[in-house]
């Protein structure tokens, strides 16, 4: 064999060695390439989970404002209840020919309707106290016989139910039938 020849097949070696490495490391690229790209995706399905999370609690807390900024009011409307029942309870008193006590008289159911109204134009509503109870707007407190009623009928309002849009402000106070 030529020297050439010897050099040429050693070059020949050294070169299929080198390509033995090259492959070596482009396999270990590769392995960490694939690494990475599991670790990316993971990484984009957290980001993209966060991301959704933080939306929803958004989206939660801005419906929860609107019902805070909605029933605002509600607490102010329940304490003005007593008032209402006072007034109404001021209409039932018998005044006879007294002048002065009918003036008087007219004067608190004014003022009632007055209340009355401006409940009405904020969403402030009497429960419906006819027919039968139903345990949401009603607190029945007594039962009763009666013959014209039928059983689980309101037979007695003792005290006026009110709702604030979609919430009972106060139950009625109410007596059924037996």
């Amino acid at each position: 064999m030529k020297k050439e020849d010897i050099e040429n097949l050693e070059n020949s070696e050294e070169n299929l060695e080198n390509l033995e490495d090259s492959e070596a490391e482009i396999s270990q690229t590769q392995s960490e390439l694939d690494k990475l790209q599991n670790e990316f995706s993971e990484l984009t399905d957290k980001f993209y989970r966060a991301n959704a999370d933080f939306e929803n609690m958004k989206k939660r807390l801005e419906r929860e404002k609107s019902v805070a900024v909605e029933y605002a009011s509600e607490k102010f409307a329940k304490d003005l209840l007593p008032i209402v029942d006072a007034l109404e309870e001021a209409i039932k008193i018998e005044v006879g020919d007294n002048e002065l006590a009918r003036r008087i008289e007219d004067g608190v159911e004014r003022c009632l309707d007055i209340f009355l109204e401006t409940f009405k134009k904020y969403g402030i509503e009497q429960v419906e106290n006819s027919g039968e109870a139903n345990p949401e707007f009603h607190n029945a407190i007594n039962l009763v016989e009666s013959k014209e009623h039928e059983k689980g009928e309101i037979v007695d309002v003792y005290q006026k139910g009110y709702k604030f849009k979609d919430r009972v402000l106060r139950a009625s106070m109410v007596s059924v039938a037996k």
